[in-house]
């Protein structure tokens, strides 16, 4: 054990020495290449920083604009209809992190890139031969973006700051057309889908209204007021109803995914178990009475859907006679004074220090098959390499 002891002991040294001769040895080949490690990348950094003067400079152009935020108006209107508390308890539900991501959508759509590409010539500008490649070099050179304040930002890069702000701009005044054609389209389509209800609505409000009056009233179904508990359970009826034809027709142009979809869900699941707990507490008429309890239900029924529907079509004409959808620019886009694009001093410092590390790593290796050359061993490995090589590629023969 104590020979072992000393062997190792004896043999610590050598080891240090050996790391100390293996760290001098390097410091020996940085300072041996001293002049190529300093000029070399320093004359780089000054070609890479003459070329960056060569290129082309980018100017980018910045818009700052608030999206319309009446988007949603026509549906609180609906929502209040059917009550403030279960307006506030789908309002909750929506489940859309970010609704300006709507009109990123759309910002990013071919739609409106098709009509940038036309309005300005994109194509020859960008010299696409298609129209594909045209909308990709129109997205790489712009950026669209939705800040938690509620504000979008679009920047828009190009070698003439004129055209920039001219794109940037165009942006804004493509989603406003855009939204306002939307718009008009889904106005149009509520406004005669309830014109439609509330006609069918009316018929059976009318023959209601007859049955209830040709049932009779006596003393006795006096004296049951139903009236108060069918008037609750008729109205929660008719609201379940107007709720299900307003789901119908929003699919016609929502995704279920839409916001205001996801309101009405939420809003007619409410109103469900509202009309459930309802309905287990309201005690049922019998005899002379069940009758006239049956048609007053629903009379009630059907003037309250009544009601709803002349809502819903009001609210539908409004937004079918509105101009549109308003954007709030904030910041409208100037023709940049100062470049973004290329940054020279960037482009030096990162070229100085790239070149600089590639020919450390060239100095070490070229050392390395200096010695590697004076050993034979090395020197037999390296020529089993070479002919290896030559076999890959086919030159077993040279």
């Amino acid at each position: 054990m104590n020979q072992e002891f000393s062997q190792t002991v004896n043999s610590s040294p050598a080891a240090a020495d050996d790391d100390e001769i293996n760290l001098l040895d390097l410091a020996q080949v940085v300072v041996d290449n001293l002049r190529l490690l300093v000029l070399g990348p320093l004359a780089a950094g000054l070609v890479a920083l003459g070329i960056s003067f060569a290129i082309t400079p980018t100017f980018t152009a910045t818009t700052v604009f608030l999206p319309p935020q009446q988007q949603q108006g026509a549906a609180s209107m609906l929502l209040q209809s059917l009550g403030g508390a279960l307006g506030g308890l789908a309002g909750a539900a929506t489940g859309l992190k970010n609704p300006n991501d709507q009109f990123v959508s759309f910002l990013q759509s071919d739609v409106i890139a098709n009509t940038l590409i036309d309005r300005f010539k994109l194509m020859e500008r960008y010299k696409a031969d298609f129209k594909v490649d045209a909308r990709k070099a129109l997205d790489n050179a712009s950026a669209i973006t939705s800040g938690k304040d509620g504000l979008i930002t679009v920047e828009m890069n190009d070698k003439d700051p004129v055209v920039a702000a001219q794109i940037a701009n165009a942006y804004v005044e493509e989603l406003g057309k855009l939204l306002n054609r939307l718009s008009l389209t889904e106005a149009q389509n509520r406004r005669a889908f309830f014109e439609k209800q509330l006609s069918q609505t009316k018929d059976k409000l009318t023959a209601a209204e007859q049955a209830l009056n040709g049932s009779g009233i006596n003393v006795s179904t006096l004296k049951s007021s139903p009236e108060a508990a069918i008037t609750i359970v008729a109205s929660l009826q008719a609201q379940i109803m107007a709720q299900e034809v307003k789901l119908s027709s929003m699919r016609g142009y929502l995704t279920e995914s839409a916001p205001d979809f996801k309101q009405a869900q939420t809003e007619l699941a409410a109103l469900r178990a509202q009309f459930a707990s309802v309905e287990k507490s309201t005690t049922s008429a019998s005899g002379a009475n069940a009758d006239y309890v049956a048609r007053y239900r629903d009379f009630k029924y059907y003037e309250t859907l009544y009601e709803l529907f002349a809502k819903q079509f009001e609210v539908a004409k409004v937004d079918e006679a509105r101009e549109g959808n308003v954007i709030q620019v904030v910041d409208v886009a100037q023709p940049p004074e100062k470049k973004s694009k290329p940054k020279k001093a960037t482009i030096a410092v990162l070229t100085t220090f790239v070149t600089g590390f590639a020919l450390l790593i060239f100095v070490f290796m070229r050392n390395s098959l200096k010695d590697a050359n004076q050993d034979p061993e090395t020197l037999e490995k390296l020529s089993k390499l070479r002919s290896a090589w030559r076999r890959a590629i086919g030159r077993s023969g040279a």
